[in-house]
């Protein structure tokens, strides 16, 4: 069996790889250590909740855009609906809260209202950024193009030159007055890094004059939308895409890699696969991808990234409301609240290094929107503030739990303090913390953005997609554009295209690899008016004591409404019987009404099992 393509790992950038290769007529394997595709595109549920992971808001969706045509390309358009917010964000005061507006005209005039004294700075900055973008768009891809058109990047591109050269923290000193309104500008700087004097001007203008531009967009249902829809695209066009399975070796034979070995994630019992390929994409996190080789390309690897350091991490606050929050006078979807030792633009590092109850953070209503994340009566939201593993590191499982509280509490309290009565509203919280991103993500120190976009490692010298062995090739927010919704999926996008232009192929057949994983309903059984049993084939492989638990995600469900269609399940049928049988219980969740419709025959992925 052979592929022309393997990646490894289900993120964005690899689906959108997987997905745009497959459209090239491409056999294609995608392997994800997860039971679900998406990496930080993905949601989970709470009782009657949809809780998005990792999207606030995506850039880039403006009309004959490079992403916009890239989506209508994989049928994105006709199966995912983008929302506009609206507003780009909110920054919350004891004075008057500074709405930042969509539109390069209004956003021009909202800042120099506030600012007058700063109008030159504001219209340059403006300016700075819509030519940024506005160029890096356009800017030669291939090494031979760019090599020519050097001596005239400053005629050519002199906006995208100016920025290059700079922070967005010394542009912000050489070209605005106020403090105040730099830190304005930089109020979601947590959207892309931690620090104004270490991000590069250039890579920040990027996202944050497409936020302006066209908007911010949330995906209707949630992200596990359009990372669903991906993967369901590749196997439309003929590739397979394997849930739960670890890529544990990159196999090298004359310099070029040839194939993949992995592993059940959930299974050790599982021995093994190898399954051989024309080229490998490495969507994992690339410091991850040394281990996975042979010498001396690990070294080689290893020597190229040294010097190359991670982005910050985050932490999630996840909230689940039983009303809707305007009651409570939230007025904006995205709303940052600044700690209060933030005065100037060089505080704000600084607090992020500090206690919970001085720093910055940005509170996000979902509810603002037609998000059909949460019932009509009530909402979802989210804090999320720059974090880092180190803090979160050497503690006991009782420390590490106590610490979590700890903060959701002094989060709480300052959320109740800005929208007093919230707290009586809230139904459900759970946090996040770096190390939950390291887990979920295998990402080192859980970064969230890749290497960090300073000067020394954005634009044309962040890493490329192709740079170690002939046919290995990278995608990632690690990799060259970089990290955000937006700056995975070009990268996917760019290492497909990089790859045809290759033309490293092979004939393949149509067989492909079987999943293990996906079995068939045997029998569907009324306990009682609240429970029904349901009996799988065994998966091959699968040995378990009564009692352990598995994932049963059923792969056609009949009702899908705010649901999703997988629950952690015990298993109930004995190691000794050829059958699993799951016991579910009865609501009016989505979810138990397809179990009650599920037809003998009809398939499931069930993952584990699992204590």
């Amino acid at each position: 069996m052979k592929y022309n393509t393997i990646i490894i790992g289900g993120g964005l950038a690899g689906l959108t790889a997987g997905a745009t290769l497959s459209k090239f007529g491409k056999k294609v394997l995608l392997l994800e250590q997860h039971h679900k595709p998406g990496g930080c595109a993905t949601t989970f549920k709470r009782g009657d909740l949809i809780i998005e992971v990792g999207l606030h808001e995506m850039s880039g969706l403006a009309e004959n855009s490079k992403l916009m045509n890239l989506l209508k390309m994989l049928n994105v358009d006709k199966n995912v609906q983008f929302q506009q917010v609206p507003e780009f964000y909110a920054v919350l005061s004891d004075k008057k809260d500074f709405v930042f507006p969509h539109g390069f005209e209004a956003a021009t005039k909202a800042l120099i209202d506030r600012y007058p004294e700063d109008e030159k700075g504001i219209k340059r900055f403006i300016k700075l950024i819509a030519g940024v973008r506005k160029e890096g768009v356009s800017l030669p891809r291939t090494p031979l193009k760019r090599k020519l058109i050097y001596p005239l990047m400053p005629l050519l591109y002199p906006n995208l030159v100016e920025a290059s050269r700079h922070t967005v923290g010394s542009w912000l000193d050489k070209y605005i007055t106020n403090e105040n309104a730099k830190l304005d500008l930089v109020a979601h700087i947590g959207y892309w890094g931690d620090d104004p004097y270490t991000l590069s001007m250039f890579y920040y203008s990027m996202p944050f004059s497409g936020f302006i531009e066209n908007g911010g967009h949330f995906i209707k249902g949630g992200s596990q939308q359009l990372s669903d829809h991906l993967a369901a695209y590749i196997e439309k066009q003929g590739g397979s895409v394997l849930l739960g399975q670890k890529a544990e070796k990159i196999v090298t034979e004359n310099g070029r890699v040839t194939g993949v070995t992995f592993h059940d994630s959930f299974n050790e019992s599982i021995e093994p696969v190898t399954i051989s390929c024309d080229n490998i994409v490495a969507n994992c996190a690339v410091p991850f991808v040394p281990a996975m080789l042979d010498e001396p390309h690990a070294s080689s690897l290893k020597q190229k990234i040294g010097l190359q350091t991670n982005s910050c991490s985050l932490l999630c606050l996840y909230l689940g409301f039983k009303t809707n929050l305007e009651i409570y006078g939230v007025k904006y979807y995205s709303n940052y609240i600044q700690g209060d030792n933030v005065k100037t633009l060089k505080d704000v590092h600084l607090n992020q290094l500090g206690d919970w109850s001085k720093r910055s953070f940005i509170f996000v209503d979902y509810g603002r929107i037609d998000a059909q994340l949460a019932p009509p009566e009530k909402s979802v939201g989210a804090i999320c503030g720059v974090d880092y593993l180190k803090n979160w590191e050497g503690l006991s499982k009782d420390e590490y739990k106590a610490k979590k509280e700890e903060v959701a509490q002094i989060l709480l309290q300052r959320l109740e303090k800005q929208f007093p009565g919230i707290r009586e509203s809230i139904e459900y919280y759970e946090v996040a913390t770096p190390k939950t991103i390291q887990r979920f993500t295998s990402n080192p120190d859980g970064s969230v953005y890749g290497f960090t976009q300073s000067k020394e490692q954005s634009g044309m010298k962040r890493l490329r997609n192709n740079f170690l062995i002939p046919n290995l090739y990278f995608a990632s927010a690690w990799t060259f554009p970089g990290g955000g919704f937006e700056g995975t999926i070009m990268a996917g996008f760019l290492a497909a295209l990089q790859m045809n232009r290759d033309k490293i192929w092979s004939e393949c057949d149509d067989t492909k690899y079987d999943d293990h994983k996906i079995v068939s309903l045997l029998e569907r059984k009324k306990i009682d008016n609240q429970t029904l049993a349901l009996s799988f084939e065994k998966p091959t492989g699968f040995q378990h004591k009564k009692g352990q638990y598995s994932i049963l995600n059923l792969l056609n469900p009949k009702v899908t409404e705010l649901d999703l269609p997988y629950r952690w399940l015990p298993v109930d049928s004995s190691a000794k019987e050829d059958t699993l049988r799951f016991h579910v219980e009865l609501d009016d969740s989505s979810f138990s009404k397809s179990c009650e419709l599920i037809d003998i025959g009809d398939q499931a992925m069930i993952f584990g099992p699992m204590s």
